[in-house]
């Protein structure tokens, strides 16, 4: 489902709005003065002066009214923000939508994986390693990659989702450690990847649940830190297997509509790639070689 020229002009104007207020004064130089702030961050009027703009032309762009802003602007309000990296990038690109000027993720009419993903699945074992959709649903795994989220199997097909299972299974509130900061890179890249269809049914249908049921969840989205995954580290405290950290690899999988193949690996000889390996047998009941190949 595409979103029109309307939700995408909003959509810009929550990131601006939501960035702003997480600059301070004193970061950009300004005065902080003896005044009571409604709001934290910067005002509206500071940031339109900050960036050289007119106030009345940033008002419109954030309330989603001007959705053309310019190469120039954009530079200019992400300086006058302090947006670096992803977050940079994520302002060009809701800046691209805004105006038309690009083209929107290809929607995936399924939650299929390919026979020939579901054969590397099993390739890379006793490494874990699964597959999950533009917005975290995970979609199939090997065995060690099931065995890895504990609980999660128990879920219906169509809410085995990593982010709702870092905030709202009890596992997933306790296995990654820290989990603080799991959660929130988790959230990160969520919003990095919503930007592009604010509108997808399943991205509002998750999100919605989450809000209402996870002040921590809600707290995060409002913040519209935006993250890109492209591989890291993740330390867990696995009720099976016990604590290890492990290095994982993001690989995209070309024409799905956004999924991703999540490979998880430890340093030969290392604790905790003994750690790692426990999850292909030890203390766990007999799993299928391959995941379900879809969903409904």
């Amino acid at each position: 489902m595409g979103a029109s020229a309307d939700t995408r002009g909003t959509e810009l104007g929550r990131y601006l709005k939501a960035r702003r207020a997480q600059v301070r004064p004193e970061d950009v130089g300004l005065p902080v003065g003896g005044s009571l702030r409604r709001t934290p961050g910067l005002r509206r009027e500071e940031l339109a002066v900050l960036a050289g703009v007119s106030v009345d032309y940033y008002i419109r762009l954030e309330r989603g009214r001007e959705t053309n802003p310019s190469p120039a602007v954009v530079d200019a309000l992400g300086r006058a923000l302090r947006l670096r990296g992803d977050g940079y990038e994520r302002l060009h690109e809701l800046a691209e939508l805004a105006s038309g000027r690009a083209s929107e993720l290809p929607a995936c009419p399924d939650h299929m994986v390919r026979e020939s993903v579901l054969r590397m699945l099993e390739s890379v074992r006793p490494l874990p390693a699964y597959v999950v959709s533009r917005y975290n649903r995970v979609l199939s795994a090997n065995p060690p990659g099931r065995r890895l989220m504990p609980g999660l199997w128990e879920w219906p097909e169509d809410q085995r989702n990593l982010t709702r299972y870092l905030f709202l299974h009890p596992v997933g509130r306790t296995l990654y450690e820290p989990w603080e900061e799991t959660v929130a890179l988790s959230v990160a890249h969520l919003r990095a990847v919503a930007g592009a269809d604010p509108d997808d049914l399943e991205l509002k249908k998750l999100v919605g649940e989450l809000v209402l049921k996870s002040p921590d969840f809600a707290r995060l989205w409002e913040r519209y830190d935006v993250c890109e995954r492209g591989g890291g580290q993740k330390s867990f405290r696995h009720p099976k297997v016990g604590l290890m950290t492990l290095t994982y690899e993001v690989m995209r999988l070309a024409r799905t509509g956004g999924q991703r193949m999540v490979v998880y690996q430890a340093a030969p000889g290392t604790p905790d790639e003994e750690a790692m390996l426990r999850l292909e047998s030890a203390d766990a009941r007999p799993e299928p070689a391959l995941a379900s190949r879809g969903a409904s």
